[in-house]
This record gives C-alpha cells, structure tokens and sequence, in this order.
C-alpha cells in the first residue's frame, strides 16, 4: 500500500494534539507527513523532530511549487480556515478542513463549488460523527425498540472559564462555532441531515466566564417535518453535565448515554397489554377515588462504549479520506452535511447577535 503525503497546516492543539496524533499512531498506514506550516519557528523545529522527514515551511503559499502533496490538513485558526482552503482548492489542491467549515453558508458553497471547479476534493473533519457513542444512539434510534421518538435532547455541557483566542467573535470562537460543530452534527444527524430541519428557538449569550465577546451559552431548539423536536445546549454554566449526553424519549421507552457509556429501557414486548379507556370516574373497589396506576414491565439494557471521537473517528475519517482518493469510493460524511451544520449555527448568531468588543 503506497502512503500519500500530507501537509499539515498549524500545530495548535488541533494540528498537533489531534492530527498529528493520529499521524504518529500505529492506526496511521495511509499517510506520510511530508510538510508542516507553522508561522513559529520554535514549533517548526519541533515539527521535523517528532515528523522524520518532514520539511517545515512558515506559509501555506509556500506549498504551491510542490508536486507532491495529495492533501492539505487545514488546522489554521477557524476564521482562516474559508479564505486558506479556498486558496488551496484554487492551486489544485485536495483540503481536509478542521470545523467549523467555514463561517458562512456562501463560504461553504463557495468552497464546495471551487473543489468542483478545480478536480479536487473538499473534506471536512467532523470526527463526531464517526464516534462510537454517536453510532450507537443512531443505531438505537433506527431499531425501533424505543418506539416513535418525540424528543432528543443533546448537551454539551460543563463549567469552564476560557481566556485564549476561542472567546473571539472576531476569530469564529465561541461555544456554537468551536464545541457546536460535534452536538450539532449530532443533532442534525439523528434528524438523517434533513434539509428542512430549522431553528424553532435560539439563545446565544456571553457570559462573564469568557474573557472574550464570543457566545458560551448556547441553546437552540430544532424541528424537522415528522421528526422529533431536538433540545440543544452548548454551555459553560452547567457543572452537573460534565460533557456530552444525549437522551432520546420514544413512545415505548427512552435511551441515555455519554461518550463511553449507555443505558435505555423500553416496555417489555407482550407485557403491556394496552388499557381500555374509561370515560367515567375511576374509583376502587369501596368506591373512593382512584388514579390511573400501573406496573410497566420493563427490559432494562446498559453497557460501556469503547473508543471515541479521536480514537476511532479520526482513524475512521482518515481511512476514508484515503479510499477516496485512491479508489473513488465515498465518504460517509460530506460537505453539504458540513455545509448544513454551519447553516444552522449561523442563523443561531443572526437571531441572537452578539456586541462585538475586541
């Protein structure tokens, strides 16, 4: 199997602590590091130390001579990542764009028309969704056993004070474009990506735990014909949460998990014979007043889930970005589901902006 070569732009935490992660793992037989860009010169050095045989470059432009690179990890800062990839695509170029995408629904088409343009390809690393707890809830969801859900609700919650470039409106942060892109696509995904999904209800507010001007209180309610209504949070104001949970209420049961566990119940099949309805008063046996009340019986199942966004969604994405490029075969995520993310994510901002302080 011949590797392809890779550029990786950045070693931030993203380029560093998740690409270059993966890249340096025994997981990784696809790809070789080739070129890492990185305007620190400390981080450059660093960069040929832990990539053998790398050559760092301090520009992405400084890519463009370069024939043999077949893809460009674009892990730059989020506002950079529409105007740097479109560059990309623009000199031939295939891009694997970190989240958020882009900033804006024209910026995401407008990247997807230019890798079109251009014969290449533009991939968008929504690692969630290749995450195994993610798997399992759709899975469930899909089985049927919880019956016909009504409502998801999804948190991506904790208590946090942040203080870095993410808490900039002026550098894309914020919870809903930074942390977002992993529940939303969530969300999105349990409603299978429907075009029609909408926001019914946002609120987006800067609260005094951010030193910057950028959202870490987000709550959006989402509703897609004959799909149930999704109850989104993404805030840093909720020390009970602790991370990401999902929850899903059916007709014949519900379904929790978080990242490496679940547990779900749901009534017992033939054990639940349905009631009759009584229009008259209920009372008992000596007449007195009496409250509808029974003993459901139940199947109960819990469990562990073993692996994560990063253990087994990159490798995941990866591989398949690989298979792509080489064989033709298709994603299992696409730019318009990515596209679709940022849509929702930018009507939430229009709805609820935002002073812009810095």
């Amino acid at each position: 199997m011949k590797k392809l070569n890779v550029a990786i732009i950045g070693q931030g935490r993203s380029g560093k602590a998740i690409h270059g992660v993966y890249f340096k793992s025994d997981k990784n037989v696809y790809f070789n590091v080739k070129y890492v860009i990185e305007a620190d010169e400390s981080r450059r050095k660093l960069a040929e130390q832990e990539y053998p045989g790398c050559i760092a470059l301090a520009t992405y432009q400084e890519l463009f001579d370069k024939k043999d690179v077949d893809l460009v990890v674009n892990a730059s800062y989020s506002d950079m990542h529409y105007s740097i990839a479109k560059d990309l695509l623009e000199h031939k170029f295939n891009v694997l764009n970190e989240k958020p995408f882009a900033r804006t629904r024209f910026e995401c088409d407008t990247l997807i028309k230019t890798a079109k343009e251009n014969g290449v390809n533009i991939y968008v690393f929504h690692n969630t969704l290749y995450a195994p707890y993610y798997k399992h809830a759709l899975e469930t969801m899909k089985s049927g056993v919880l019956g016909e859900i009504v409502q998801i609700n999804i948190y991506h919650n904790n208590f946090s004070r942040r203080w870095d470039w993410q808490t900039l409106q002026k550098k894309a942060g914020g919870n809903a474009y930074n942390t977002g892109p992993h529940p939303f696509g969530i969300a999105l995904g349990l409603l299978d990506f429907d075009e029609q999904t909408r926001i019914v209800y946002s609120d987006l507010k800067s609260t005094c735990l951010s030193s910057g001007d950028a959202d870490d209180y987000c709550k959006v309610l989402l509703r897609a014909p004959n799909k149930p209504l999704v109850d989104l949070e993404v805030n840093s104001t909720d020390p009970y949460c602790g991370g990401m949970i999902v929850k899903m209420q059916g007709t014949n049961g519900a379904y929790k998990s978080g990242v490496n566990w679940f547990e779900y119940k749901y009534l017992a099949e033939g054990k639940n014979p349905p009631k009759a309805l009584i229009e008259e008063s209920l009372k008992d046996a000596d007449g007195n007043p009496a409250y509808c009340g029974e003993t459901l019986v139940w199947e109960e199942r819990k469990g562990d889930i073993e692996g994560n966004a990063f253990t087994v969604g990159a490798p995941a994405i990866y591989e398949e970005i690989y298979y792509n490029l080489t064989e033709g075969k298709p994603m299992t995520t696409s730019p318009e589901m990515a596209r679709k993310i940022i849509e929702i994510i930018e009507t939430a901002h229009a709805q609820n902006p935002l002073e812009m302080k810095f």
